[in-house]
């Protein structure tokens, strides 16, 4: 596994809700980085962050940054399509995409959660993670950029993700709006995790394969 490959899974875990065993890791998950020192050299604050504070205030910043900002949500897709049909779709496309390398998702975490599209790419080869990054780095920098605007120690891992990108990052055209919970009851994944996310619409083929987009697509004229 190559340098790359291995730090998508060090950002997906930096990402994830602080709980004891990722405190315990810390040591680890800097060795690692230590490989690469443009890398370790951006990432040092945040490590230093969550060795420095505790576990309680760790778990509240977190909270606060990401579940109540949402401007900051690690979900990608809310980003771009809001709560529009065009959010199942994408949500479709990407769980059909990580069946397809052989990702099967458990737990309740949607499809478009950075830490886990993180883990993914890290399962990939780097000619197949390379142009999906490529594709989400829009979303990843438009997060990267929030974060930033607000001294949040997350920021960083973002930063890196655009380096990383083999594309560079381009703006989003505008916010849309947000309602998370309506989201993951309309989204979800059943109790199966493998249900439908939308029922097909008109002229769409079933157990069709449709490209992954993670920014808007322009709309044909009516």
């Amino acid at each position: 596994m190559n340098n790359a490959m291995h730090h998508y899974q060090i950002l997906s875990r930096l990402l994830l809700y602080p709980e004891p065993e990722l405190i315990a890791h810390l040591p680890q998950l800097e060795a690692a980085l230590a490989a690469v020192p443009e890398q370790h050299a951006l990432l040092r604050p945040l490590l230093a962050h969550l060795e420095s504070s505790s576990l309680i205030d760790l778990q509240q910043q977190y909270v606060a940054t990401f579940d109540r900002n949402p401007s900051h949500s690690l979900h990608l897709f809310e980003h771009i399509h809001g709560e529009s049909r065009d959010r199942g779709q994408a949500m479709v496309d990407l769980m059909e995409e990580y069946k397809r390398h052989g990702l099967q998702m458990v737990g309740d975490d949607l499809p478009d959660f950075v830490p886990l599209f993180l883990e993914f790419l890290a399962q990939l080869d780097e000619e197949v993670s390379a142009p999906l990054l490529g594709d989400a780095v829009h979303v990843l920098a438009h997060i990267g950029r929030k974060l930033m605007a607000n001294g949040s120690p997350y920021a960083p891992v973002f930063t890196v993700l655009e380096r990383l990108s083999p594309v560079a990052a381009e703006m989003l055209a505008e916010p849309p709006v947000r309602d998370m919970d309506e989201a993951l009851e309309t989204f979800g994944p059943g109790a199966d995790g493998v249900e439908p996310l939308l029922r097909q619409g008109p002229g769409q083929v079933a157990g069709g394969v449709h490209p992954v987009h993670f920014h808007p697509q322009p709309r044909r004229a009516a």
